[in-house]
């Protein structure tokens, strides 16, 4: 049950940013859902990978390729999902950014419910 919310609240901020990002669109709430279920597939999968592979280059930028890494992980996203478009990777690096702003918000906001 805990997954599924948390789905839930993936895919209301990426409806949330595809509303305030004018480089980043969602056709449908269920695509939004899909692209919730495969960002977290591919930060599952190809996420470790990546890191692994860039690890010299991450450690000589003391970790902000991580955030590049990020933005190539929506990008694969957006290259999966026919109704989901990023316009360029600048918007894809913005969209990964407050995303995670965003899911750190909307958790913190579950974890306090569980609390009460």
């Amino acid at each position: 049950m805990k997954f599924i919310l948390r789905l839930l609240l993936s895919a209301l901020a990426v409806v949330i940013l595809a509303k305030l990002l004018p480089g980043v669109a969602v056709d449908t709430y269920i695509t939004a859902i899909l692209v919730a279920i495969v960002l977290s597939l591919l930060n599952f999968m190809v996420k470790p990978v990546l890191i692994i592979l860039t690890l010299p280059i991450t450690i000589v930028t003391l970790g902000i390729f991580l955030l590049f890494i990020n933005a190539i992980i929506i990008l694969l996203a957006d290259y999966f999902i026919p109704g989901f478009s990023v316009a360029n990777i600048w918007w894809a690096l913005l969209f990964s950014l407050l995303l995670s702003l965003l899911h750190s918000i909307l958790f913190s906001l579950l974890k306090e419910d569980k609390k009460k």
